[in-house]
């Protein structure tokens, strides 16, 4: 490994952000009789042959094409099917951004949710869900709740309809957020008493604002925020960003370091050159607030509780507690990488306060 080659590849992620965010991949389960395959992938909706589904499924499937996603993977149960297990199980080693199951029934919402909780958690996946009525909580769920929605004369519930709102945000760009965006398709909606507590609570609502239907404001489930997850995890946009971010540097450093590099210090610092590179674009495309000191740099703390632990001593038979901040740095960490990240995300103009006085 030469680092021009990975300083390269990290600038190429980082200059191709903005247009691979809008690429993204919408898993779909759907439950159906005609076909007797398990998996379909389609890049266009001309790829879709009616013949293999139901009416109302190939419906589903043009909703989600309506967002401009740059792939769909449908997982097929029969209507036999008790639960979604066989097709959560393939799509667990498969690579895609936002997950509908527009028939899914009132019940089997809380076990989706946890099981996109436990990917994203627990095994480091970027899946995320939309879900009709679910108060999860969690960055990696779109609690969608507006019902009754009319389209052409048809009306949808609030699960059938997030098909389509998992196709807006798997083909939306960083450059942008879903508040405001319109559903030109869409000629009613049950409108909520209270849009703010609603969006307050965490729910992604549809709202009429006299002309048309639109999102009233991009965000997620998440409600309950902490120190290391503030408001700006309850922004789809942002929590986008940092999905596209960690599954790049996770990719790269895979492909390039796991196995290949040894574990020295002057190859950490390439590494993590190589990560600084790749902000200095994500700053160029304002993905990453250009006015913040974005760094990555060796986890001083981790590093030494890993030393501590460990027992370590120098050469010369000093402890940790007597080590030096450089040597600390340059200490052998065996396999262990330890690395963090400061770094601000830009939004998008959404809130306006403008005086006048007279």
């Amino acid at each position: 490994m030469g680092l021009p080659e990975v300083i390269i590849e990290f600038r190429t992620r980082g200059t191709s952000a903005i247009q691979r965010s809008s690429k993204g991949v919408v898993a779909m389960i759907l439950k159906d009789a005609t076909g007797n395959f398990d998996t379909k992938i389609y890049k266009s909706i001309e790829e879709v042959e009616s013949a293999d589904w139901t009416s109302k499924n190939k419906d589903y499937i043009d909703k989600v094409f309506m967002g401009t996603p740059t792939k769909i993977i449908i997982e097929r149960v029969g209507l036999e099917s008790t639960d979604y297990n066989s097709a959560l199980e393939r799509l667990k080693n498969k690579k895609w951004n936002y997950l509908t199951i527009p028939e899914i029934d009132n019940a089997d919402v809380q076990n989706i949710s946890t099981w996109i909780k436990t990917q994203r958690n627990v095994n480091k996946k970027t899946f995320k869900a939309v879900l009709a009525n679910s108060v999860a909580d969690d960055e990696g769920i779109i609690n969608f709740t507006t019902n009754d929605i009319e389209v052409s004369g048809t009306n949808y519930t609030t699960s059938q309809y997030s098909a389509r709102l998992a196709g807006i945000f798997a083909g939306m760009s960083l450059d942008r957020s879903s508040t405001y965006y319109s559903l030109n398709e869409v000629t009613s909606i049950k409108e909520h008493e209270d849009p703010d507590a609603d969006i307050d609570a965490g729910q992604l609502i549809l709202i009429n604002d006299g002309e048309k239907i639109k999102i009233g404001r991009g965000v997620n489930s998440l409600t309950t925020t902490t120190a290391t997850k503030g408001e700006e995890f309850k922004k789809i946009k942002i929590v986008d960003a940092i999905d596209l971010m960690r599954d790049d540097i996770r990719d790269t450093f895979e492909k390039h370091y796991v196995g290949k590099v040894n574990n020295i210090y002057d190859n950490k610092i390439l590494f993590l050159a190589a990560v600084n590179a790749y902000f200095k674009e994500l700053e160029r495309d304002n993905i990453l607030d250009p006015t913040y000191g974005n760094i990555a740099e060796i986890n001083i703390d981790a590093q030494r509780n890993y030393l501590l632990g460990k027992g370590y001593t120098t050469v010369d038979g000093r402890s940790v507690e007597d080590m030096t901040e450089q040597e600390i740095k340059e200490a052998n960490t065996g396999s262990k990488v330890f690395a963090k990240a400061s770094i601000k995300f830009v939004d998008t103009m959404e809130d306006l306060e403008f005086y006048i006085y007279m």
